[in-house]
């Protein structure tokens, strides 16, 4: 009888045990789906250049870490970057290729496409642009706290302005010592 009531005892406390993982993991899905509808909320804010509900999916706080002249810090300092950033491009638009979220991380690879309104990143007014990058958001309570930005070399290469000619004199001294 306390073989029997001892395997019981055992199956319960692992029934239990599993019920709580699957509550935890559960959780841990809800705060991924809400982390990813954050993540597309500030997305279709910047497709259609409206900043107006970025404070539903943007922490007042948050740091980006992708602006173009460093560190944007607070919500008023990101709308403003990023109503700028759609001021300069007509047709901009950009497609999430994959994504993938955790209770804390968003991570999308997104392919950008537009056109630039002024010359700007070495690039000439009218210019077009495709390139890819992999967005980085860190979320806490289902808004956005931080946020990077990487791309390849080669396509930030695309952004550059060709180097200026070497002078002669140069060229001839390179030229020299080979």
């Amino acid at each position: 009888m306390k073989i029997i009531l001892s395997a019981v005892s055992v199956a319960m406390l692992c029934c239990c045990m599993s019920c709580n993982n699957d509550a935890k993991t559960g959780a841990a899905n809800d705060a991924a789906q809400k982390n990813l509808a954050a993540m597309k909320g500030v997305n279709e804010a910047i497709k259609s250049n409206n900043m107006s509900k970025l404070g539903d999916f943007i922490a007042a706080d948050a740091v980006d870490h992708a602006g173009m002249m460093g560190d944007v810090k607070g919500l008023d300092s990101i709308k403003s970057e990023l109503s700028k950033m759609g001021a300069t491009s007509k047709d901009m638009n950009f497609e999430v290729i994959k994504e993938i979220a955790d209770s804390e991380y968003v991570f999308q690879w997104c392919r950008f496409t537009g056109t630039n309104v002024i010359a700007q990143m070495g690039m000439a007014a009218g210019s077009k642009y495709n390139m890819t990058a992999v967005e980085v958001g860190k979320f806490k309570d289902g808004k956005a706290v931080e946020h990077w930005e990487f791309m390849e070399p080669a396509e930030m290469m695309k952004m550059m302005p060709p180097p200026p000619p070497m002078p002669k004199k140069m060229v001839d001294t390179v030229m020299k010592t080979k």
